[in-house]
């Protein structure tokens, strides 16, 4: 699901505020891949079993926002990490 470029440029990454784009195909469908083996979990430490349909990613971050019905979750807690070592949230500045 496409996010209106317009709109993205107004969202901005919780805790950073770094910019966010969407997240690509290869990163969206790895983290699917995860996600169908399981032991996947979000920041906030729940599972996540479910595929995503669509994410946003912060600029230079390995994390993704997931969008669900089209509305993105931007919440620290609900960030899922984009690395098989869990990796972490961006912490502000």
């Amino acid at each position: 699901m496409a996010v209106d470029p317009e709109f993205l440029k107004l969202l901005v990454a919780p805790g950073t505020r770094q910019p966010l784009r969407e997240l690509s195909a290869a990163d969206l469908a790895a983290l699917n891949a995860r996600i169908a083996k399981g032991g996947v979990k979000n920041q906030g430490g729940a599972a996540v079993t479910k595929p995503i349909s669509a994410a946003l990613q912060p600029e230079g971050g390995r994390i993704a926002f997931p969008i669900q019905d089209g509305i993105p979750i931007l919440l620290i807690t609900e960030a899922i990490p984009l690395d098989a070592d869990g990796g972490s949230a961006p912490r502000p500045s």
